[in-house]
C-alpha cells in the first residue's frame, strides 16, 4: 500500500459498524469468587504464620498481647491502602484491552491482578526504602511509640479516604502523590508540635527528588504516546492497526496479542513501583511492634557481617579524620540527629559520628552476628545504624562536607553494609502486598476503566492508541523502579491515552482533563491537610 493510500485509509476509513461498548457489568461466577476468597484467607493465615514463626524464632517471650493486637490492626490497614491502590491504578492498565475488546472486562482484571502479584514478589524494595526516607528521622527511631503510631495511621489512613474519593468520582488521581503528600503532612505537623519550622520535618532534598519524578511522568506519557503514535504510522502501514473496534469484534489475533502484551507489562511494572510503597511502611510497622524479630536482617550471612566490620573500620577513619581536634563528651546522638534533622554541619558534627560509627562497629564485633544481638538491645543497635546512615548519606551529598573520592567511596562501602542490616523485606511482607494489590485489581476497578475508555477523547480508542499509550506507561515505570523513584502509573497512562488523542486528531473532553488536571494539583495539598489532622488527631489518642 502507498503512503498516500495508507494516509487516507487512517483518516478515512470505509464504513464499519460503530464500536459497542463493553460488558462492564458482568459478574464473577461463584467459582472465581471462592477463588477471591479462598486466596485472602489463605494470605491472611501464611501472614499469621509468618509472624509467629519469625518471633518465636528469636526466642522471645510474650508478655503482652498489646503490641501484636496494634500490630494487626497497623498492618489492616497498611494492605488495605494496597488493596485501594490495586482498583484504584490498575484499572488504568486493564482499560485498553478492556476497549479494545481484546480481552472480557472480568478475564482482563484478573489478568491484571495476576502480574501485578508478580511485580510486586520479584520488585527490587529500592522505592520502598525512598518513600520511607521522606518520613522524619525521630519519628523513624520512635516508631514504636505512640508518636510512631499516630505518624503511620494518619498517613494511610489519609492516602486510603483520598483514594476512595477520587474513586467514587470517577477520577484517575496519584496513589503516589496521595501516599507522598500524606507522608509530608505528617513531617511538618510534627516540626511544628515540636516547636521548630515545619519545613524542617521533611527531607525536601528526597521530596524534590520525588517530585519531580511525579511532575514529569504525565508529560512524558502525554509527549512520547503521541509521538510513538505518530511513529508507529511512518513504521507500520497496515490500517488495521489504527483502526477503532467493530461493534463487539475482538482485533486481528496479532493486534489483540500487542494489546495484552502492553496491558501485561503495565500490570507487572505497576505492581513492582506502587508495591513497594506499602512495603516500606509494613517494615516500620514491624520494626516498631516486634523489634526483636524485625529490627535487623536476622538472615544476614556470617560472612557479610564479617566484611561489615572491615568496612567499618575503614569508615571511622575517615569521619574521624575530618572531626580531628575536636572531642564530645556524652552521648553523640543528639548531634548526630540534629545534623540529619538541619542538614547543616556543625563542629560536632563529625566528632559525634565518628564515636557512633565506632560505636556501631563495636555492637556489632561484640556479637558477632545479627542473629546474636540480644532482643533488650536489637532496638537500640538498629536505630544507630540507621540514624548513622542517613547521616552518611547527606554528608555524601553536603557540598560543605570537603570529602574526597575516595573517603566517599569508603563512606559509600560502609552505608551499604548498615543498609543491608536494616532495609531489607521478608518474603511474606511481598506476598502479603502482593496479595492485597492483586485482589484490589478486581474489585471496583469499573469506574475508572469508563473515565480512561471513554470520558478522555471524544472518539473510540484505537489499537494502536492504546499499544502507544501502555508501552509508554510500562517503560516509564520499569525506568523509575530501576532508579527506585516512585511514579504515578494513573499519570502516565492516562495522559499517554490523552496524548495519542491529540496526536490522531480525535479532540478530547474537556470537561474531564479539567476535572483530571484540578484532582492531580489537589491531590497533594489535600493529602498534607488530611494527614496533618489526623496526625494531630491520633497523638492524642495514642
Amino acid at each position: 500500500m502507498t503512503d498516500v493510500a495508507f494516509d487516507r485509509a487512517v483518516a478515512d476509513p470505509a464504513p464499519i459498524q460503530p464500536a459497542s461498548r463493553p460488558n462492564l457489568d458482568k459478574g464473577f461466577n461463584p467459582l472465581t469468587l471462592i477463588l477471591f476468597f479462598g486466596i485472602l484467607a489463605a494470605g491472611l493465615l501464611y501472614v499469621a504464620y509468618s509472624i509467629y514463626s519469625d518471633v518465636d524464632a528469636t526466642g522471645t517471650r510474650v508478655t503482652s498481647y498489646l503490641p501484636y493486637i496494634l500490630l494487626i490492626v497497623a498492618l489492616l490497614i497498611a494492605l488495605g491502602f494496597e488493596f485501594v491502590n490495586g482498583f484504584h491504578d490498575t484499572a488504568n492498565a486493564v482499560a485498553t484491552v478492556i476497549y479494545t475488546h481484546s480481552l472480557p472486562a472480568e478475564v482482563a482484571v484478573m489478568w491484571s491482578g495476576f502480574f501485578n502479584f508478580l511485580g510486586v514478589l520479584l520488585s527490587s524494595g529500592a522505592v520502598a526504602f525512598g518513600i520511607v526516607s521522606l518520613l522524619p528521622v525521630e519519628l523513624i527511631l520512635q516508631v514504636g511509640s505512640s508518636a510512631g503510631f499516630a505518624m503511620v495511621f494518619a498517613l494511610l489512613i489519609a492516602a486510603i479516604l483520598w483514594n476512595l474519593g477520587t474513586w467514587y468520582f470517577g477520577l484517575p488521581a496519584s496513589s503516589s502523590h496521595t501516599l507522598i503528600g500524606s507522608i509530608i503532612g505528617v513531617g511538618v505537623v510534627n516540626a511544628l508540635m515540636r516547636g521548630r519550622d515545619g519545613t524542617s520535618g521533611v527531607d525536601w532534598g528526597k521530596a524534590t527528588e520525588i517530585g519531580y519524578a511525579l511532575l514529569l511522568s504525565p508529560l512524558v506519557g502525554f509527549v512520547c504516546a503521541a509521538g510513538l503514535l505518530l511513529l508507529l504510522k511512518l513504521i507500520v502501514k497496515n490500517p488495521a492497526l489504527y483502526a477503532a473496534p467493530e461493534g463487539h469484534k475482538a482485533p486481528p489475533i496479532w493486534i489483540r496479542g500487542l494489546l495484552i502484551l502492553t496491558c501485561t507489562g503495565v500490570s507487572f511494572a505497576h505492581g513492582s513501583n506502587d508495591g513497594q510503597k506499602g512495603m516500606g511502611l509494613i517494615m516500620l510497622i514491624l520494626i516498631g511492634t516486634v523489634p526483636t524479630a524485625y529490627a535487623l536482617n536476622r538472615a544476614l550471612p556470617e560472612s557479610q557481617v564479617a566484611q561489615f566490620a572491615k568496612v567499618s573500620d575503614a569508615a571511622s577513619k575517615v569521619v574521624a579524620a575530618k572531626g580531628a581536634g575536636h572531642a564530645i563528651i556524652g552521648d553523640p546522638r543528639p548531634a548526630v540527629t540534629q545534623y540529619v534533622t538541619s542538614h547543616h554541619i556543625s563542629e560536632g558534627t563529625y566528632p559525634s559520628l565518628s564515636v557512633l560509627v565506632k560505636d556501631v562497629g563495636e555492637q556489632v564485633s561484640k556479637y558477632g552476628s545479627l542473629n546474636k544481638v540480644p532482643a533488650e538491645v536489637v532496638g537500640n543497635t538498629r536505630n544507630d545504624m540507621y540514624l548513622t546512615s542517613e547521616a552518611i548519606r547527606f554528608l555524601m551529598k553536603d557540598k560543605e562536607n570537603d570529602l574526597s573520592k575516595e573517603e566517599v567511596a569508603t563512606l559509600n562501602a560502609y552505608k551499604g553494609g548498615l543498609d543491608s542490616a536494616t532495609k531489607f523485606i521478608p518474603t511474606w511482607v511481598k506476598v502479603a502486598v502482593a496479595i492485597a494489590l492483586g485482589l484490589g485489581t478486581m474489585i471496583g476497578w469499573k469506574r475508572i476503566v469508563v473515565t480512561v475508555g471513554e470520558k478522555i477523547g471524544k472518539t473510540h480508542l484505537t489499537y494502536a492508541q492504546g499499544a502507544s499509550a501502555e508501552l509508554v506507561a510500562a517503560a516509564t515505570i520499569g525506568a523509575a523502579d530501576v532508579f527506585g523513584l516512585p511514579v504515578s502509573t494513573t499519570h502516565v497512562l492516562s495522559s499517554g491515552v490523552a496524548g495519542t488523542m491529540a496526536a490522531n486528531g480525535s479532540g478530547l473532553q474537556v470537561a474531564t482533563i479539567r476535572n483530571m488536571v484540578m484532582a492531580w494539583v489537589l491531590t497533594l495539598p489535600v493529602a498534607i491537610l488530611l494527614s496533618g489532622t489526623l496526625y494531630v488527631i491520633f497523638s492524642r489518642i495514642f
